[in-house]
């Protein structure tokens, strides 16, 4: 067992989150406020909600700010910052091919002016940003390490890893305590597009045909949201912070035909599958995560895939009122 601990002492520490009202963002900052720390929030809410944050609404400050046009070293001088968490972005690969260019500005060019502003000001916290599995493309082996190739398949992909490379140039030139987190397949309570979602939604408006994208047979490595939010947490406590990367998974591998048979299995629905027979555009076929760098620092999935997603199912009739039988 590593010798680092998963529940570091935040008290007093002053966290900054962008895209905190998002969906893992939301769940970040609950940790952080329930760990002691001082949270500080930006958020377009353009696909972030305020009820995101309504359990921790009294405990935090919340800016309806557009990160895109923010003078950050005019910011974090009038607001001093210890801890940052860089998760406003675009968070999807469809949006990303249909425009790439929004896609660019969005997890490109605003991680770049937001990196140029802590190297100006040499800025003196920590920074954790997150990226995405997309930077791998169609992995060449699995389970994939962050040492493999990074051949990314949609402009999302890109974009996430051109924001990685200048997060490991600046540390590495410059001196700042950065690093990137690289999430795989997260899914949970808030997340409203994706598989998990969309195969609910799905069930929802047809009860006797399941309609899924490819054949079933693609593999992800499904991360719960809690576990992909305390793993930015110990990255940030425990990592060097020199720049690299970590794979953030549950370890283990579904394929998307076991997730629909489980969803319909915990909602009591039975309809037929359908496959389109292809996947979308610029997703790949497999994805399963080697997780030992970030154990090393302390890391253990605490939400197993079944747990995961029963809750997901409660929280989905919880703002939808469905039932299901």
């Amino acid at each position: 067992m590593s010798a680092y601990q998963q529940n570091a002492d935040w008290s007093a520490t002053s966290v900054l989150v962008t895209g905190g009202a998002g969906f893992i963002g939301s769940h970040l900052v609950e940790l952080l406020v329930a760990a002691g720390a001082r949270v500080r929030v930006l958020d377009t809410l353009a696909t972030g909600h305020r009820e995101n944050l309504s359990a921790v609404a009294e405990s935090i400050t919340l800016h309806e700010t557009d990160i895109r046009e923010l003078d950050w070293a005019t910011y974090l001088a009038e607001h001093p910052t210890d801890v940052l968490f860089h998760l406003a972005a675009n968070a999807y690969v469809p949006p990303s091919v249909e425009t790439p260019a929004v896609d660019c500005e969005l997890n490109f060019a605003t991680t770049f002016r937001l990196l140029e502003a802590l190297r100006v000001t040499r800025w003196p916290g920590r920074l954790v940003f997150a990226s995405s599995a997309a930077v791998y493309g169609n992995s060449v082996r699995v389970p994939i390490r962050e040492d493999d190739p990074t051949v990314p398949i949609s402009p999302y992909g890109v974009g996430k890893l051109a924001a990685e490379r200048y997060l490991a140039v600046f540390a590495q030139l410059y001196g700042l305590r950065l690093a990137s987190v690289r999430f795989f397949s997260a899914f949970g309570p808030r997340q409203r597009k994706q598989v998990v979602f969309d195969l609910l939604a799905k069930l929802e408006r047809d009860r006797e045909r399941l309609f899924i994208h490819g054949d079933g047979t693609q593999v992800r490595d499904f991360l719960y949201v809690e576990d992909a939010a305390r793993s930015a947490m110990i990255v940030a406590a425990n990592a060097p912070l020199r720049g690299e990367a970590y794979n953030v998974g549950a370890g283990s591998e579904y394929t998307i035909d076991q997730l629909a048979k489980s969803l319909c299995r915990i909602t009591g629905v039975q309809p037929d599958f359908d496959y389109s027979g292809s996947n979308r555009p610029g997703d790949p076929e497999k994805l399963v995560v080697d997780i030992s760098r970030l154990c090393d620092i302390g890391y253990r999935p605490a939400v197993d895939f079944d747990q995961g997603l029963a809750q997901t199912v409660a929280w989905y009739e919880s703002v939808t009122g469905v039932r299901w039988s």
